[in-house]
């Protein structure tokens, strides 16, 4: 019995899985009216609903605390005062129930979740507020084949949507209004395997200046950006002769962007797999998941030998329980 924290960024989630079954996923998001995140808020909305959920989470399990074998937690990479929060209320638990911690790479649980759907060796898009990056694994551990070189596609949607007015997160804003919309060109800046969006945000933010219908300039920005996220993906597909894409991160909940990496498993003869909304956004059931699979392979840790890791890559992490 695994429980599974989530603290990275805007979300305190707690997760509980058993033998590879979701029993319970419970959390609560920070949101704003105007403006983005703000670390040390977000980190103290964590510390304020933390025991709410975590009794939530119980609950729904039908299980007591003495019950648990290991919490799993969210270490890394994220937002420091986030994080601190989370390892801070981890630790708390852990002492109390005498029980030991498994670290977990916040990355590595989105593509290792997308095994409760079905998938077993992906091509993972990973596209979410801070991070963008295409991953698979292989040699050994997990690659990056492509990612943003500037901004996060979820931060970049957030940012666009502020400057037409839209409160945080601005994602699911931008795809109400791009059913509105008209396509207006945009910069496509894909180099390589990598994306940029940093162009694009200054030509749509010249555009609104401009008058441009905010409908048009939201349906534009999904068209072009989830795009240039397709092409780069089935590139990476092909390079590493895989057969399965997974997609994970909140930005992957948008329908549009489902739709066309729908569209191009379906032209290369890949098997599509997009687990459901809860679980693509950022979630402890997936910490819980991942944590499963590392206990079960010997990985934990005493409390106090756990700590953050707020900047550690995907490709930093040592994959030993595969």
């Amino acid at each position: 019995m695994i429980l599974g924290i989530e603290c990275t960024a805007h979300t305190f989630g707690i997760g509980i899985v058993s033998k590879g079954k979701i029993l319970a996923n419970v959390k609560d998001m920070y949101k704003t009216e105007k403006g983005g995140i703000i670390p040390v808020k977000s980190a103290e909305h964590h510390r304020e609903v933390a025991e709410k959920i975590y009794d939530e989470a119980l609950n729904k399990a039908g299980i007591s605390e003495q019950q648990i074998d290991a919490i799993a937690l969210s270490n890394a990479p994220g937002l420091a005062p986030c994080l601190l929060e989370g390892l801070r209320f981890a630790r708390e638990k852990a002492r109390k129930l005498n029980i030991e911690i498994i670290p977990v790479n916040h990355c590595v649980a989105h593509l290792e979740i997308g095994q409760s759907v079905g998938s077993r060796d992906p091509v993972l898009l990973y596209a979410s507020g801070a991070n963008t990056q295409i991953i698979a694994f292989t040699g050994g551990k997990y690659r990056v084949f492509g990612e943003t070189l500037d901004i996060g596609v979820g931060n970049f949607i957030d940012k666009f949507a502020r400057f037409i007015g839209e409160g945080f997160p601005g994602g699911p804003k931008i795809e109400e209004l791009s059913k509105f919309g008209k396509y207006i060109e945009l910069p496509y800046s894909i180099k390589g395997m990598d994306v940029s969006f940093s162009g694009m945000q200054t030509k749509l933010q010249q555009l609104y200046e401009k008058e441009a219908r905010k409908e048009d300039l939201a349906f534009s920005l999904q068209e072009v950006a989830f795009s240039m996220l397709v092409e780069a993906t089935e590139r990476a597909l092909a390079h590493t002769e895989k057969n399965e894409l997974v997609l994970g991160g909140g930005v992957d909940c948008n329908k549009r962007l489902q739709e066309m990496c729908k569209i191009m498993c379906e032209e290369r003869g890949a098997k599509f797999f997009c687990p459901s909304n809860d679980l693509l956004t950022d979630n402890g059931a997936m910490i819980a998941y991942t944590g499963e699979i590392m206990f079960n392979s010997g990985i934990k840790m005493k409390s106090e030998e756990v700590d953050i890791k707020p900047r550690e890559r995907t490709d930093d992490v040592e994959v030993s329980w595969k």
